[in-house]
């Protein structure tokens, strides 16, 4: 992986290689921000930049034998840590080959679909103290090529308690050349003790621009598909790709919306649990998804009202649903939906009865649309 291969984050890119330049390099950093702001493909792009034989003053080289083994995830002085399922194995090495393939097919990729690859049963996976056992044991040994040696920690907040303590020491005072590389999405999730043993990096969202150019390099979209794609990703590379690839999905997104505000607006209760029937029927993630989707339309309802058509990014399809839907939705009830919507998609992840979930979601709607 090479910085080119990154989309966006060029500021922390030249962050990055100043620090590597410059020989001062923290002993612990943590890049904190979501799978979709490419905090793995830095911290891949970082590493082999470090371990390059022939660097650039931006890039690595791409073609030397280190390179290319970081490239194929074989550097012998590489070594990844990630949640397993406990029930299949406790520690990473075993998952390793599906580890190479899922980064290879792409390195966008968050906990639920790095879940779905290892485990039918989508069982949560962890990382255990068994794994803190053996982050020890490899870092115990000398390097292989005489540089450094990279633990990378990939979703460091799926550590267990046990498993963070034993990591305490070792990260505070590691062997020489020895770089930890821990990558998380929630703060809050990590132990202050780890926190305070990191040198913080903050991976913010891709630009619009960067992540517009990336679309449009890997597929061809019409420019209001397009707009709509990227108001809706919010900045987010894993969003992006999988608005995509849910295109035709969104169509049904959309009919299930319209439907649902219509059935609300004339409460017709009948109708109403026969729409939440309907989509308790679908799987979590369809209805994250459809969840997302409808907080979105309750945005650009908004831009529509108050910024005259000016910043709203949506389809001819949805455009012409908001002619007159929108006036439903206002700052009176704006508030209301969105608090609604979220607290939805948080029971959904939490394994939620969907049926009874979105009835009341229904029953809130029918209320709130009248309120504008």
């Amino acid at each position: 992986m090479q910085f080119k291969d990154v989309v966006g984050q060029a500021v922390l890119k030249e962050r990055l290689i100043h620090e590597v330049r410059s020989q001062k390099i923290s002993h612990a950093q943590l890049f904190l921000g979501k799978p979709g702001h490419g905090s793995l493909s830095l911290a891949l792009a970082f590493v082999q930049y470090l371990f390059c034989d022939q660097p650039s003053d931006n890039d690595s080289c791409g073609t030397c034998p280190s390179c290319r083994k970081v490239t194929e995830l074989q550097h012998p002085d590489l070594h990844f840590s990630f949640p397993v399922i406990q029930a299949i194995n406790k520690t990473s090495d075993p998952f390793l080959a599906d580890w190479r393939e899922q980064i290879k097919a792409t390195p966008y990729f968050d906990l639920y679909g790095w879940t779905q690859r290892i485990d039918p049963k989508e069982r949560k996976p962890i990382i255990s103290t068994h794994e803190s056992q053996e982050i020890i044991r490899k870092l115990s040994l000398k390097s292989f090529e005489g540089g450094y040696k990279v633990m990378l920690i990939w979703m460091a907040e799926e550590m267990n308690t046990d498993c963070s303590n034993k990591l305490l020491k070792i990260l505070e005072e590691p062997p020489a050349k020895t770089l930890f590389i821990l990558l998380a999405e929630q703060q809050d999730k990590l132990l202050p003790t780890i926190l305070s043993r990191t040198q913080l990096v903050h991976v913010p969202r891709i630009e619009h621009a960067d992540l517009e150019f990336f679309i449009k390099q890997k597929h061809a979209l019409g420019t209001e598909k397009l707009d709509s794609i990227l108001s809706r990703s919010s900045g987010d590379v894993l969003t992006a790709i999988q608005l995509v690839a849910e295109e035709n999905e969104e169509h049904t997104y959309h009919a299930l919306f319209v439907n649902m505000m219509r059935v609300c607006y004339k409460k017709d209760v009948i109708a109403m649990l026969d729409w939440a029937e309907e989509i308790g029927v679908f799987g979590k993630e369809y209805q994250k998804g459809y969840l997302t989707y409808a907080l979105h339309m309750f945005r650009q309802s908004m831009l529509r009202n108050y910024t005259n058509d000016q910043l709203t990014q949506v389809s001819t399809d949805e455009a012409s649903f908001l002619t007159n839907f929108s006036k439903f939705i206002s700052g009176k009830n704006l508030m209301d939906f969105n608090t609604a919507f979220n607290s939805a998609h948080y029971h959904v992840e939490r394994n939620a009865y969907p049926k009874i979930l979105f009835t009341e979601l229904c029953f809130k709607v029918m209320r709130y649309i009248h309120f504008a």
